[in-house]
């Protein structure tokens, strides 16, 4: 898959990151907390219009806390 920029391509992995969250029942405290990552970063990668990039290492993170293969959060999201 190939994104038109690096904006579509963080835009994309922070929806999936919130879509896969409340999919878990979880709030982003608890995703910061069981992911050990902070709450701050939580919520600005999933802060509409966030292009803050994103470490493999914090994305293979939260994919194992919800469950997920980490090549989800880089599929188009679905509404």
């Amino acid at each position: 898959m190939q994104f038109k920029d690096d904006y579509e391509l963080y835009q994309t992995i922070s929806r999936n990151i919130k879509y896969y969250r409340e999919l878990a029942n979880l709030t982003q405290m608890q995703l910061a907390e069981q992911s050990h990552l902070s709450i701050s970063y939580i919520t600005k990668l999933e802060a509409s219009g966030c292009d803050k990039s994103i470490s493999l290492s914090a994305l293979h993170q939260i994919a194992k806390v919800l469950n997920q293969d980490i090549t989800i959060f880089f599929e188009p999201h679905k509404e």
